[in-house]
């Protein structure tokens, strides 16, 4: 059961949305995993999913996985792109990984209305603009 596992304390992830502009100079927006650490993560499993309400009605998107097998230290991911049309929604980013053999898990949730051109900030690593969730 999960409850059984002990799950390590999460430090040094982040989740990032952030722009740049694609070939034809319109702003992308893409979801990065950053590992703020100096060691590896492996086995990297992370699920992506919107939800909330609209108009009184509940919305809810397909939920993806992505699953990768190592993440460097001091380094990012691409995790998927990101339609700028569900930034009115939460935007759920469950990621589970491991550090030699113990177990890391953390919920990260953008709020909705919480990517916004306000929120922007220097992703340093990333070299772009975009809001930040540790």
């Amino acid at each position: 059961m999960k409850k059984d596992i002990d799950f390590g304390l999460v430090e040094g992830i982040s989740i990032a949305v952030a722009t740049s502009a694609d070939e034809l100079g319109t702003p992308a927006w893409n979801v990065y995993l950053i590992n703020n650490n100096t060691h590896a993560l492996t086995n990297v499993l992370i699920a992506s999913t919107g939800y909330g309400f609209v108009d009184g009605a509940e919305i809810k998107t397909s939920t993806l996985r992505h699953m990768f097998e190592r993440v460097e230290g001091k380094s990012f991911v691409q995790i998927e792109p990101i339609d700028p049309g569900l930034f009115h929604l939460n935007n759920e980013y469950w990621v589970s990984y491991y550090v030699d053999s113990s177990i890391y898990d953390k919920k990260f949730i953008f709020v909705p209305e919480s990517i916004t051109e306000d929120n922007l900030i220097e992703i340093s690593m990333l070299q772009m603009m975009g809001v930040l969730h540790s």
